[in-house]
Order: C-alpha cells, then sequence, then structure tokens
C-alpha cells in the first residue's frame, strides 16, 4: 500500500459509519476514491454524468443549498456528504458549493453500494435521512437505556411483584384482557394443572389477537409465549437487565429453587431508582422547617447524577425532579401559612417553565407567580405579599436561585387577582409587541402547584379561545419564537457561543431545546391544547393542521437526544463537584454523537423552516 493510499485509508475509517469496516474494506474503498482540490465559490454537479458522488470532507468547507438557494448545512473536515445519495426529488435540487478552498474525496457511490453489500448497517447509514438516523439512534437508545451501576448488585427481592399473577390455561384471550386490566398489570402466567405452561402480556394481545383477527374467544394458549425465560431469585437486578436485553423481552417470571415466586418487569427495574423520588418526596412532606428542607435539597443533584447513570429518558429524569420541586414548594407553602395562618380567600400558587413543563432539572432558576381570588381586599392581598416572599425565599435557600427576570410571586405584577390575570392573557394576544411576547412565552407554561386549580383553568381556558382564533397574534409568537435557531452550518459544524467562564460550547438548552419548546407551544395555541409538557403538546397536536404525525415523531426524537445529552453532561459535571449547566463541548462526545445531534438540529431546522413559509 503506498503512502497517499495509506492516508486516505486512515482517515477515512475514523469517520462514522466507516469505523465499523475494518481495514482491508477500507482499503478497498480508498482505492475508489478520487481525490479533488476546489477553490472558494466552485459550484459541484451534483449528478456529474448520471454519477451519485459521495463527498468526503479532507480540508475546507462545503455548502449545500436547496431549490430556493437556502442554506440547508455546511460540512467540514471529517464530514461525509451524502445527501445526493437518497436519490430522491429533494435531493435533485441540491446543490453543492465550496465556501472555503477545499480537498474531497469522490467516491462513485453505485460502485461503494456494491462495495458495502454484505454491511448493510453501513449503508444504511449513509442512505438515511437525518430525521431517519434520528428515530434510528433514540430507537436504540430506548432499548437499552436500563443500564447503570445502581442494578449492578441490587438482589432481584429489591424488585420483583410478589405474587405473580396467573390464568388458567382454560380462560380465553378476552378473559386475560380483562383481567390484566382488573388487576393493572401487563401480564399473565397460564397455569396447567400444576405448574406454569406460558406467559402472555398485553403485546401479545396486540400482535398476536387483534393484529391478526384472531378471535378473542379463543384459548389464552394459542397466543401464549411457551417455553417461557424465566430468573432465580438469588441473581441480581444488572443480570435480570442483561438477560431482558439479549432475549428482547421486558418480563421475566423469577423463580425460588424452580417454583414461580413472582413477577419482574424492565418498568420495575426503571422504577426502582424513581422509587427514590417518592420516598424523597415523603421525607420532604414530613421537615419540620426550611433548614430542614435545605438539608434534603442537597441530595437533588445525587439523585440526578444517579438516575442518569440508570439510563433514564430526559423526559423521566424531568419528570421527577419537577414532581420534587413541586413537593419542596408545596411543604414552604404550608410552613409559611403555619407562620402566617391560613390564607385569608382563595388562591392558586403557580410555577411556569421548565418546572410547569414537568422538564426541570437541578440548579434550575425559580419561576413563580399567584393568582388571588377576585374577591380579596387590599388588606388580605397584603397577607399574600408576605406569604410569598416566605416561600420565594425558602425555594432560593434549597437552591432554586431567585429568577434573573423578576418571575416569581414576589413581584406585584405576578400576584394578582384572577381577573387581572386574563386582562394580561387578553392583552398579550390582542396586541402582541415584543413584551407581551417574551411574556407569552413564559406564562403561556403555567401550572398549579397548590391551591384552587379552577383559577388557573379559568384563566387558561379564556386565553385558548382568544389564542386559537387568532391567527395575527400566531404569527407574531412565530416569528417571534424563530430567533431561536438551532446552532448548525453556520461555524464549520456548529455554531459555538461563550458560556460565563468563556469557554465555547453549544448550548443545548436556548439553542437546541428552546426551539422545539416553542415549536411545541404554537401548536398548543393554535389547536386549543391544553397541556402544558413538550412531548405531550407534539404528540397531542400530531395528525392536527398544524403537524403531522411524522413531524410530530421527528421533533420528539430531536427532543429526547438534546435532553439525553444535556442530562449526561450534567450528571458528569455533578458528579465532579462543578455547576451543572447547558454547555455541551463538541469535543466531549464522539464523532457518531457529533453526527446524531447534528441531526436533531436539522430536524429542528427544517421545522423552523416549514413554520416561516406557514
Amino acid at each position: 500500500m503506498n503512502a497517499a493510499l495509506n492516508d486516505i485509508v486512515d482517515f477515512i475509517k475514523a469517520i462514522p459509519p466507516f469505523n465499523l469496516l475494518n481495514d482491508q474494506d477500507c482499503h478497498l474503498i480508498a482505492k475508489r476514491a478520487s481525490i479533488g482540490y476546489y477553490r472558494n465559490d466552485t459550484i459541484l454537479d451534483a449528478h456529474d454524468n448520471d454519477q451519485v458522488m459521495l463527498y468526503i470532507v479532507k480540508k475546507g468547507v462545503l455548502a449545500y443549498y436547496n431549490d430556493s438557494d437556502e442554506l440547508q448545512g455546511k460540512f467540514s473536515e471529517g464530514d461525509l456528504c451524502s445527501v445526493l445519495c437518497q436519490l430522491d426529488a429533494e435531493a435533485l435540487q441540491i446543490s453543492l458549493r465550496v465556501e472555503e478552498d477545499c480537498l474531497l474525496y469522490a467516491i462513485d457511490f453505485n460502485e461503494l453500494e456494491t462495495l458495502l453489500i454484505e454491511h448493510p448497517n453501513v449503508l444504511q447509514f449513509l442512505l438515511q435521512t437525518a430525521p431517519q438516523r434520528l428515530q434510528h439512534k433514540m430507537g436504540a437508545i430506548n432499548e437499552s437505556a436500563l443500564i447503570a451501576s445502581s442494578l449492578t448488585n441490587a438482589p432481584i427481592t429489591d424488585y420483583y411483584n410478589n405474587p405473580a399473577i396467573t390464568i388458567s390455561m382454560q380462560a380465553s384471550i378476552q378473559d386475560a384482557a380483562k383481567y390484566m386490566t382488573e388487576k393493572a398489570v401487563s401480564c399473565l402466567i397460564i397455569m396447567g394443572a400444576t405448574e406454569p405452561t406460558g406467559i402472555v402480556t398485553d403485546k401479545d394481545i396486540r400482535r398476536r389477537c387483534v393484529a391478526d383477527g384472531l378471535s378473542s374467544q379463543c384459548s389464552v394458549t394459542e397466543i401464549m409465549t411457551a417455553n417461557m425465560t424465566t430468573i432465580d431469585i438469588n441473581l441480581c437486578g444488572h443480570d435480570a437487565l442483561a438477560l431482558m436485553i439479549s432475549q428482547r423481552i421486558h418480563h421475566l417470571p423469577v423463580t425460588k429453587h424452580g417454583a414461580l415466586v413472582g413477577m419482574l418487569t424492565a418498568t420495575d427495574l426503571m422504577n426502582q431508582e424513581g422509587h427514590h423520588a417518592v420516598n424523597l418526596s415523603s421525607v420532604i412532606h414530613k421537615a419540620s422547617s426550611v433548614d430542614a428542607l435545605v438539608e434534603l435539597s442537597l441530595i437533588l443533584p445525587k439523585l440526578q447524577v444517579s438516575m442518569a447513570k440508570l439510563g433514564a429518558s430526559a423526559d423521566y429524569l424531568g419528570k421527577n425532579i419537577s414532581a420534587l420541586t413541586m413537593a419542596f414548594t408545596i411543604r414552604l407553602i404550608e410552613l409559611a401559612e403555619q407562620k402566617l395562618g391560613k390564607a385569608p380567600v382563595g388562591y392558586a400558587w403557580l410555577c411556569a417553565g421548565s418546572q410547569a413543563r414537568q422538564e426541570q432539572l437541578v440548579s434550575s432558576d425559580q419561576d413563580n407567580a399567584l393568582i388571588i381570588a377576585d374577591c380579596a381586599t387590599a388588606e388580605q392581598e397584603a397577607w399574600f405579599e408576605s406569604f410569598a416572599h416566605f416561600v420565594c425565599d425558602g425555594l432560593a435557600a434549597c437552591g432554586y436561585i431567585y429568577c434573573p427576570g423578576n418571575i416569581m410571586a414576589t413581584n406585584p405584577a405576578w400576584r394578582q387577582k384572577k381577573q387581572i390575570w386574563q386582562d394580561y392573557f387578553t392583552d398579550w394576544v390582542t396586541q402582541p409587541d415584543p413584551q407581551a411576547l417574551l411574556n407569552s412565552s413564559v406564562f403561556f407554561d403555567l401550572a398549579t402547584v397548590y391551591g384552587d386549580s379552577a383559577l388557573l383553568h379559568d384563566v387558561r381556558r379564556s386565553m385558548l379561545q382568544k389564542t386559537q382564533k387568532n391567527t395575527l397574534f400566531q404569527a407574531h409568537l412565530s416569528r417571534n419564537a424563530l430567533l431561536q435557531k438551532p446552532p448548525l452550518g453556520f461555524f464549520r459544524d456548529f455554531v459555538l457561543i461563550q458560556d460565563g467562564n468563556n469557554i465555547k460550547g453549544l448550548d443545548l438548552k436556548h439553542n437546541g431545546l428552546a426551539p422545539i419548546i416553542n415549536l411545541a407551544r404554537i401548536y398548543a395555541l393554535a389547536e386549543g391544547i391544553e397541556d402544558v409538557n413538550t412531548i405531550m403538546r407534539l404528540r397531542l397536536a400530531a395528525g392536527t393542521p398544524s403537524l403531522s404525525r411524522t413531524e410530530s415523531a421527528n421533533l420528539i426524537d430531536a427532543f429526547e437526544l438534546l435532553g439525553m445529552l444535556r442530562a449526561e453532561h450534567q450528571a458528569k459535571q455533578l458528579a465532579n463537584g462543578d455547576a451543572a449547566d447547558s454547555y455541551l463541548l463538541p469535543k466531549e462526545i464522539s464523532r457518531l454523537e457529533r453526527e446524531h445531534l447534528k441531526d436533531a438540529f436539522k430536524v429542528i431546522k427544517a421545522m423552523q423552516s416549514y413554520r416561516q413559509m406557514v
């Protein structure tokens, strides 16, 4: 092998997905690569002589544009430009432009397909679009999410349910379905005369009965899995996890000396860390002072690290941390009423932002507000001022820093009677100036923490009636929301910004998660959806005039990937005793993870571009 060819092999075998190939395969690919030098502003013919080319950037920057001459993305050193390889209508309209003098390796994709015939996973990576790669990535993550140190030594007895729920083999499929519902379980052990003969799950009923058109009056044995896999009670959680992953199952009957004693599910393993949150919540509600709550709040970073190691999804993690924030807030409210006396009139303590959306992680600031019953007198309103200061000061002591934007119940503007709140929303919707749009982005995501939930429900219902019909407001809110762009395609691979320590990184929160949160809010307001959780908004909006089901799934995948990367990043910081932030350095993740991150940003960019045209 000559030196030049050797250099090409060394270069491409470090690039996903070619890093999955052996040296011999990389050598065959390198032999078919032509080398070209292209000056700035050169436009490459996308389909020269009916050849479809895969480009690998050795040096420089290569950009691609759609038929409207809009920038779609950029490729720099080590990037694969495979956008032409899909050969769909969109690819045919793409133009490639050199934006910094480029040294490119070009490979005829038809020849490459032949070489990769025995490597379908590599070929699939090259042929998939960004949303497809992202969907594949998140599917793999969800399959193997239950991997963590906390399971390693914990015995099965810490997780399993006893006894296992059983049903006779004489039962029908309908009987089994009804019994599952009655017992609130997802599987049943099928019993013969003296011992188990198989297992049936809710998925079996859907796939083997409903989907196949099998009568529900047939015997449950027709859809059960015989020769079921079991696990001995003396093994540990890690053994159970390994068995579930290897067998691609989610239910394990637990045995002792060969006899059935219980059932273990994948949900049981995942929820074990969640149980720590439940236990902590119970202790929080018994705390007798603010000082006691402060001590308990020190556990939160450790809990987030533990759950992240377990592989909990960002959605699961956010819901648990948000629930604990709610527990701290409720206990502070109770302590405030012990000190100040009962509230003179009805009220609702509200949370906003990530806590309201159930997407909060530790080190968050507090965003809250108060709705007070309209019958309150001036003297009674004064009680709520002292009340708000007690609760907000208590939250700050527990690590929830004061909101830099003063979005707190201590601010008189956000501690108002119900009618004033309704007037606020009416003004913001009918007169959408910049401040109104900023307020909308905060206060359209509200949840009741404590008190009379009907107060917020009435305000939200009135607001949604106005926003759903007001297309002008929706347009203004959309334009404002689209100002936050994904950090892709402007500075080589990513747009890097400085954090408070002058370290350049990717702001996953403001330039990754926030654009999706903004889009989900717009869809919810347009469709009259009351839920404020981002994933739920996207799911409920799916199939409506605002959002197709495919677009919804793509955005959810992107949101979950970005949330997962942020949670993992923060877990490393917290484990090292550092303050948690959302600035991810690209060098902290693998080249393949960077590609998936780009895919997530491309999904956001595509949806923002579509929204601009609506």
